[in-house]
């Protein structure tokens, strides 16, 4: 029977993505349920079986024509032997992925990283279509990131290639980081870096409309600041272009040594928009080496949102056929 559907994964700590896609990688059916962490690797490898023949049920597609599964997971990978080395939020470590889910799907089985696996996603649906030379970066609770190369992915000698949230920005002192050293990027562009700046100087009085709003719910988003921002708060706008030149000079260290088509940029803080894009593309240009180099790089917003894991799970079966 010719094949008609590909199924995408994204595993987290909290919930299962899941999708049937085409061949085109268009999203023909999804929904998502909650990880079943407790019941060990085994008992959510068995959940993962399950949701896709549910998927396959709801949408009546006959399981031969299924190409195969991808799934983006949350740690180091082995890409040729599909083994998890370690997934703390799933509480994995060694974890043969791959040859597990075989033996229950009875279909081929690819796993990546998920920040890789959306990645992939951006390049063959979103914002890196056209280029098979990019760079990936998801700005949230840190920073996560995917380098593609010539339409590959960079894994590295030990599958941890592309952890540019760790790239080290500032050489001596600097925020810790929860990686163990101090000055890494995304302890000055992720949310949580944007958030600790902006509750530092509402503590200390120094913006009126972030002290206000931290003191009517408690906490600050990142949200607030941006939205403080482009109101005119002083402050906020010190903030943002504290993260903007961080990312700036952090994307000129990427287009020097990779030299991408483009640099897509995603996660919650990217929502602020060309209010932050300017700022970054003004950093970018000022240290990027070659100015052809920069001529070449466009640094975009990612599109496909939540999406991208799915998509880009889906990518690993379909570059395969």
């Amino acid at each position: 029977m010719e094949v008609s559907a590909i199924v995408g994964v994204d595993v987290g700590g909290t919930a299962i993505k899941m999708a049937l896609l085409s061949p085109a990688g268009e999203i023909l059916h999804q929904f998502q349920q909650p990880t079943p962490v407790a019941q060990g690797e085994d008992g959510v490898i068995e959940k993962i079986n399950n949701l896709v023949d549910k998927l396959l049920q709801e949408t009546q597609t006959d399981k031969a024509s299924l190409a195969g599964i991808g799934i983006g997971v949350p740690g180091p990978i082995d890409a040729e032997t599909g083994i998890v080395q370690q997934a703390v939020n799933l509480g994995w470590k060694n974890t043969r992925l791959k040859e597990k889910l075989e033996k229950l799907a009875h279909v081929p089985v690819f796993v990546e990283n998920d920040a890789n696996a959306a990645a992939l996603g951006e390049m063959w649906r979103g914002a890196g279509q056209g280029t098979k030379d990019l760079v990936v970066l998801t700005l949230g609770t840190g920073v996560g990131g995917g380098i593609i190369a010539n339409g590959k992915i960079i894994h590295g000698v030990n599958g941890v290639g592309g952890e540019i949230g760790h790239m080290t920005m500032e050489p001596t002192g600097g925020p810790q980081c929860n990686c163990g050293k101090t000055g890494c990027l995304e302890n000055y562009a992720s949310a949580t870096a944007i958030i600790r700046e902006g509750t530092l100087a509402a503590e200390a009085g120094k913006s009126k409309p972030l002290a206000d709003l931290l003191q009517k719910n408690g906490q600050l988003r990142a949200k607030d600041i941006f939205d403080a921002a482009m109101a005119g708060d002083e402050t906020s706008i010190a903030i943002v272009d504290q993260a903007a030149f961080y990312l700036g000079l952090a994307c000129s260290h990427l287009a020097n040594l990779l030299n991408p088509g483009k640099i897509v940029i995603g996660g919650g803080v990217s929502l602020a928009g060309e209010f932050l894009f300017s700022r970054i593309r003004q950093h970018f240009r000022r240290y990027v080496a070659f100015p052809f180099v920069a001529e070449s790089c466009q640094i975009l917003p990612a599109t496909l949102g939540n999406d991208a894991g799915v998509i880009g799970a889906g990518w690993l079966v379909r570059s395969q056929l």
